[in-house]
């Protein structure tokens, strides 16, 4: 069942990884292109703040698509300086799509902690769009989700849910798979019954959503058997006491 667990925890980052970054491309890709968009805002007063603003976001596209080349290019450490000197310095936009630039490259690296704490520090950055900040949210929540307690997964997860929340379904459904993990059977059911339910889910997601349904009540039947009985040991029989001598005739050897 661990095995069972593990696959169905990779399926759903896959796919968690796949559908939200087609989210954030669709908002995101005129800025990854390196056409920003800026507000020209009418009130002359502002003019000189947003000429220093215009220069800083196309200062910030070049770095970034310096970095993203070397990153095309296999140049691993170079790559992750260039992205680090962006999250450090560049324009909000470019230094949170640095962060999550370099919190991919840790995960597919194996530092997990290292992308749980870029994926963090971007949640918490000022100025980054509040889509970015819950897609950091989800991704450490997901990467956690390994060696977290329960409670941990419960707090990083239950502010993303909500009925006009984004990521409302993909936080659902990792509370749930947590809640199952940690055997809080009648939690796991709170957060994926819902699915089940919702006409705008996947196919795909209420297909694993029924697979961990099943799971839940296959251990439930397994906690509530009655304990096998075992039979008392077998004892062993006693020896059979000696026989005793035949008792000879009184006076037989006299002659």
């Amino acid at each position: 069942m661990a095995d069972d667990n593990d696959s169905l925890l990779r399926e759903v980052q896959e796919e968690l990884r796949r559908e939200q970054m087609q989210k954030i491309w669709q908002r995101y890709n005129g800025l990854i292109l390196g056409a920003a968009v800026l507000i020209v805002l009418a009130v002359a007063g502002y003019k000189v703040l947003e000429t220093r603003r215009i220069t800083a976001a196309e200062t910030g596209g070049a770095e970034f698509t310096a970095a993203e080349s070397l990153s095309d290019q296999k140049k691993k450490d170079e790559a992750a300086k260039a992205f680090q000197a962006i999250a450090d310095s560049g324009p909000a936009g470019y230094a949170a799509l640095a962060k999550l630039q370099l919190a991919g490259a840790q995960v597919k690296e194996g530092k997990t902690a290292d992308a749980v704490a870029t994926y963090d520090s971007l949640a918490k950055q000022p100025g980054a769009d509040d889509l970015l900040k819950t897609f950091a949210q989800l991704q450490a929540a997901s990467i956690r989700m390994a060696d977290a307690d329960y409670q941990e997964i419960q707090n990083r997860l239950t502010p993303l849910i909500g009925e006009n929340a984004p990521y409302d379904k993909s936080a659902r459904e990792l509370l749930g798979i947590a809640a199952f993990k940690a055997k809080k059977f009648d939690e796991a059911r709170k957060y994926l019954e819902p699915l089940l339910l919702d006409p705008n889910a996947s196919d795909a997601l209420q297909e694993r959503v029924k697979v961990i349904m099943s799971g839940i009540a296959a251990d439930e039947v397994a906690a509530n058997a009655p304990p096998a009985t075992t039979p008392p040991p077998a004892t062993a029989a006693e020896p059979a006491k000696p026989a005793e001598p035949a008792k000879t005739e009184a006076g037989a050897d006299k002659k």
